[in-house]
């Protein structure tokens, strides 16, 4: 199957909810040139977002979850980054074909992201308070008081204690997790249809991570914002996301709604992450299973499924030729907080249910 026809299967197959897609990515390809060889980060991925509905992308470190989106963005440093082909719509505009200043337009005013680490995205020579306004004086023309004022709500709203006061520290003066929130607040400052969340909930207490997720409800909710989250927590996908695409070595292997996703996996590394989660609802909640092995070395070229030497599936033709991502089952319907149908998709030459 050619790059052009698979889009066209993804196209076919995308989520029926009678709108537009808000974002629609087709057959993205990402590479970097590192001193081990020309690593292949990201593989022909394709999907899309609408309104108000939560997409969340799961996979283990490595597997082009991240870099996808900072594609997206504009942020791959160029070089070693390099956006081989593939388009990235938003509202009809190709994200990948805009200059710099074009994306600064667009970005934490239309298009936000929560970045997955804190300390590197905060200017340590800046206060708070000057990172949070400048973006909220730029986009919402607010006045300095004006803009401090909502900085001060936005931190408030993400629970950060005295926000007064906070905002004239600087980035060292926060903890690992109060910088996070930090983050969530200046990404939901200008309140952007779409929101990339990476990792959001990552080095907060569980009392916080709920809070975080009941605000970024909230705000889809109110403003119909589309979520992309990235994460590795699977307990919170299955409460807030409407669709999952698993990703593994670059390429989405299984994409459906989250109900169908957690109730019947259709490619083996699914099965594998599920397994490795605690579970509470049988009688072998104890019993924990690892994917044994490690991911490719994406720097070599990949002949067959890239998941073939750690699949217990694995089959002659798995070896041989790489899967196409094709429909499984049908979708069982709505989910978490849209009536969105997605096919269930898979690359997978056997059947593992």
């Amino acid at each position: 199957m050619t790059t052009s026809e698979a889009a066209a299967l993804d196209a076919k197959d995308a989520p029926r909810d009678g709108g537009s897609p808000l974002l629609q990515v087709s057959d993205l390809h990402v590479s970097f040139k590192t001193d081990e060889g020309h690593v292949q980060a990201v593989r022909g991925i394709s999907f899309d977002v609408r309104a108000g509905e939560t997409v969340a992308i799961v996979g283990e470190s490595g597997s082009g979850k991240s870099v996808t989106n900072l594609a997206m963005m504009g942020l791959i440093p160029q070089p070693p980054g390099r956006v081989d082909s593939g388009s990235a719509l938003f509202q009809g505009r190709d994200l990948l074909k805009m200059n710099a200043r074009e994306l600064q337009a667009i970005r934490g005013r239309h298009v936000s992201m929560i970045f997955q680490d804190p300390m590197t995205a905060l200017n340590p020579l800046m206060t708070i308070e000057q990172q949070m306004t400048e973006m909220t004086r730029l986009h919402l023309s607010l006045t300095k008081k004006e803009a401090s004022a909502r900085a001060v709500e936005m931190l408030g709203m993400v629970g950060i204690t005295s926000p007064e006061k906070r905002l004239r520290d600087y980035p060292h003066q926060f903890s690992g997790g109060m910088r996070q929130r930090v983050m969530i607040a200046m990404a939901l400052s200008c309140e952007p249809e779409l929101l990339i969340a990476d990792e959001p909930t990552t080095a907060l207490d569980v009392t916080i991570q709920a809070q975080i997720m009941d605000l970024l409800a909230d705000l889809q909710e109110r403003k119909g914002t589309a979520i992309v989250l990235i994460t590795h927590d699977l307990g919170v996908v299955a409460g807030v996301a409407d669709r999952v695409m698993v990703m593994y070595a670059g390429r989405i292997v299984e994409k459906a709604n989250v109900n169908d996703l957690f109730e019947s996996p259709r490619h083996p590394y699914t099965l594998g992450l599920l397994g490795s989660l605690p579970r509470f609802d049988t009688e072998q909640h104890d019993q924990l299973s690892a994917i044994p092995g490690g991911p490719p070395d994406m720097s070599e070229p990949i002949v067959g499924c890239s998941f073939a030497p750690r699949c217990s599936f694995v089959e002659d033709v798995c070896k041989k030729t790489e899967p196409d991502l094709e429909r499984k089952v049908a979708a069982s319907g709505g989910v978490n907080s849209l009536p969105v149908v997605q096919p269930h998709l898979a690359a997978c030459h056997v059947e593992v249910a």
